[in-house]
């Protein structure tokens, strides 16, 4: 890791990692040797679309001269950002149309997202969201919060509030615990999950006050977001057993990008890691087609293979599902290898990760019922 200068502020605080963010081109082009891709796809960055920002920790992790890192293929920009392809969307996970009131989208029946802001500690190349993220508006102001809190409390089926953005963990801490206190005081309401990549690019965010601060109102799951095992670094590790210590579950869901983790020598890596730190691999999500981003995606079979590759070379706590979150925002769906070789009336053929096939049996007379 490159520890990048803070130029007066101090590496372990948080807000001085956000402060001295890298926003610009001319700050970039300091740091790292720009091929001509990546300098015109950050100057068309600076002009218009998502923008630029990278924290000093997440910078440090990019190789100075190698444009193929998969640190920098993260967050730094390309030219490819301006092509669009065919199947690309604005909004591929159709939150407008699933919007209750502004900044509260439900595409489930019992759990609903809340935008809380649409600020991020980095802007990832590949974001989904990349429609609002960066926009300037900052947190959800009062009067919409208040009409997203009604519109949750008014729906009883609701009873998961996933808090996103942005990244909610971008808030200053008595800001995001009122808001988490004002969420759980909703009766129906379940469980709260926080969606953040703030562990893996921002670790020192997480500290004491805001775990003091968070953790009475559990249940609280944590959504956490690393894609590289080069982003398994001391201080993530030190935030992780943090939060996992405090009560807080920890799952990451990780996006299959091409060029950063598209083989399984470097998923198996990563998912073995996230285990050892007791972190939950949960999904591995098939990108969404995200205005802009094609350079990024892989085809639907590679991510099958990968799958396929991993079954029983990890064990079931390191394999995630992999997932299509499908366009329009008509909901996740899990795929992976096709393990039924026949069916038959009482017997399933399955072919296991040796390749060997295996029948499984049913019991006669099913259903057993009471007589």
């Amino acid at each position: 890791m490159t520890l990048i200068p803070l130029r007066g502020g101090r590496q372990d605080d948080w807000r001085d990692q956000l402060r001295r963010a890298v926003r610009t081109v001319g700050e970039l082009e300091r740091i790292l040797e720009l091929t001509p891709e990546e300098l015109a796809g950050a100057r068309r960055a600076e002009a218009a679309g998502l923008p630029l920002q990278i924290t000093p920790h997440y910078l440090g992790l990019c190789d100075v001269k190698d444009a193929t890192c998969p640190i920098r293929r993260q967050v730094v920009p390309r030219i490819e950002e301006a092509h669009e392809v065919e199947g690309d969307m604005v909004d591929p996970l159709g939150e407008v149309a699933h919007e209750l009131v502004p900044g509260l989208v439900q595409r489930y029946p019992d759990r609903a997202l809340l935008v809380t802001t649409d600020h991020c500690a980095i802007y990832c190349r590949f974001c989904t969201r990349s429609r609002i993220v960066g926009g300037g508006e900052g947190p959800l102001k009062p009067e919409a919060l208040d009409a997203a809190i009604a519109a949750i409390a008014a729906r009883p089926a609701i009873r998961d509030v996933i808090l996103s953005g942005g990244d909610p963990l971008t808030l200053a801490t008595p800001r995001l615990a009122a808001l988490v206190e004002r969420v759980r005081a909703i009766p129906h309401v379940e469980v709260i999950r926080l969606a953040t990549r703030v562990p893996v690019c921002l670790p020192q965010r997480i500290d004491r006050e805001l775990v003091d601060a968070l953790r009475a109102h559990h249940p609280i799951w944590v959504m956490t977001h690393f894609n590289h095992p080069k982003e398994l670094t001391p201080e993530s590790a030190r935030a992780c057993a943090m939060l996992v210590d405090a009560g807080f579950p920890v799952m990451n869901q990780s996006v299959l990008l091409a060029g950063v983790n598209d083989d399984e020598a470097t998923l198996e890596s990563l998912f073995r890691g996230l285990v050892r730190w007791r972190v939950r691999p949960y999904y591995l999500l098939m990108m969404d087609p995200a205005r802009g981003t094609s350079h990024l995606r892989t085809p639907f079979d590679h991510g099958i293979q990968l799958m396929e590759r991993l079954q029983g070379r990890v064990s079931g706590l390191a394999l995630p599902k992999l997932i299509v979150d499908t366009a329009g925002g008509l909901g996740k769906v899990p795929v992976g290898p096709e393990w039924v070789v026949a069916r038959g009336p009482g017997r399933t053929t399955l072919r296991t990760h040796r390749g060997v096939e295996v029948d499984y049996v049913d019991p006669p007379g099913w259903p057993h019922l009471p007589t």
